[in-house]
């Protein structure tokens, strides 16, 4: 068995379900793209791409001594369609990917067993990285031969569909790489005609500013109104795109039990999830990756989905929301009132508190309610 033989083997071993052999200079193309991707504003609050743009379009850019590149990746496939959650408006739609146990920490624990294999088997160097370094894992990952990166821009397998982490060991180690996967989206265009925010400016292209993942974990500010009835009640990311690939025929449930819905976030209620404090959000979502997101901009989520429930029920649970600590759920607390509230009742509530309010843009919100 050769060297790269008994690491891809190694790593089934370990519970990866796949991984293959890339060279570090074989995404150059990638550096364009991204280019391009941040020329356009594409990325909004994410500083830290432009930050670290130039190692992360060059692998050997962020480790110099690299030679090969290791790409695994572990199914996380759901047991049930996620599209299913957006048909309970009680609940709140939390992305498959954040219904269990925090993928970094799985996958990191797994990726060291491995880097310490390979120094200790073959006397090399490694570094390991899952997602919190300047690394391009999607464009890697298809040059590896995983699978191709779909017209949705995430990563599509023919074994396992859309439902992959991805992980990466680079090393000194001078190992026989396998050819780049070819494209097999062919005239299908299911991903990008579902995006209910018309988050594709074109195939193979995303304006993260529109994503509902991106707004809902990543961006720190107001949602934009714009956006929010689309966003319908998703509370945490968005698997629309992810879920209708029509080579998830072949995805299988996920094998480790990490990743496995816990039953409190398979579709939580928002009744409850709008009562929650801080100390209470960190209870609830400990060893979560939702819990990096904060108490605020969950809730700010959370009043967005409970305006678009349509259950004047959830108004006791939202009008303390209107003096909470944070204006982001300040703001959407009026909003979500508005949208469940006779105008005439909205009206009373408005000309009591608007007036006191200290934040301008929640002022603006409760401006912008006015008939």
């Amino acid at each position: 068995m050769s060297d790269a033989e008994a690491i891809l083997a190694k790593s089934l071993a370990l519970g990866f379900d796949q991984s293959c052999i890339v060279r570090p200079d074989a995404i150059e193309t990638a550096g364009q793209k991204l280019a391009t991707f941040l020329k356009n504003g594409w990325h909004g609050d994410m500083a830290w791409m432009v930050e670290n743009a130039e190692r992360r379009s060059a692998p050997a850019a962020l480790w110099p001594a690299t030679k090969s590149i290791i790409m695994v990746a572990m199914n996380y496939g759901p047991e049930i369609n996620p599209l299913s959650y957006e048909q309970d408006p009680s609940c709140g739609s939390i992305s498959v990917y954040a219904q269990g146990k925090d993928y970094h920490h799985i996958l990191k624990k797994k990726l060291k067993q491995l880097g310490r294999w390979i120094t200790d088997e073959f006397d090399a160097q490694v570094k390991v990285f899952v997602d919190t370094a300047p690394v391009m894992e999607k464009p890697l990952a298809e040059a590896s031969g995983l699978g191709w990166q779909g017209k949705h821009t995430n990563l599509v397998s023919k074994e396992w569909g859309s439902w992959l982490f991805l992980g990466s060991v680079f090393t000194t180690l001078d190992l026989p790489a396998k050819k780049a996967h070819v494209d097999l989206c062919g005239k299908c265009r299911a991903c990008l005609d579902i995006c209910p925010t018309s988050a594709f400016p074109k195939p193979y292209q995303l304006d993260a500013r529109r994503c509902i993942s991106y707004l809902t974990i990543e961006h720190k500010g107001h949602i934009n109104s714009e956006f929010r009835k689309a966003i319908g009640n998703r509370i945490y990311g968005c698997d629309d795109c992810l879920a209708v690939c029509p080579w998830n025929k072949f995805a299988k449930t996920a094998k480790e039990a990490g990743f496995h819905a816990k039953k409190e976030l398979g579709a939580p209620r928002l009744q409850h999830l709008l009562s929650l404090d801080d100390a209470q959000f960190r209870t609830l979502f400990s060893g979560s990756p939702i819990k990096r997101t904060g108490r605020d901009r969950f809730i700010r989520n959370c009043l967005i989905a409970a305006g678009n429930s349509g259950n004047p029920d959830l108004v006791k649970e939202i009008r303390p929301l209107l003096k909470d600590a944070s204006s982001l759920v300040r703001a959407m607390a009026v909003w979500a009132l508005r949208e469940l509230w006779e105008e005439k009742e909205f009206e009373v509530l408005k000309n009591n508190l608007a007036a006191s309010e200290p934040d301008p843009d929640v002022r603006a919100e409760w401006k912008a309610t006015t008939s």
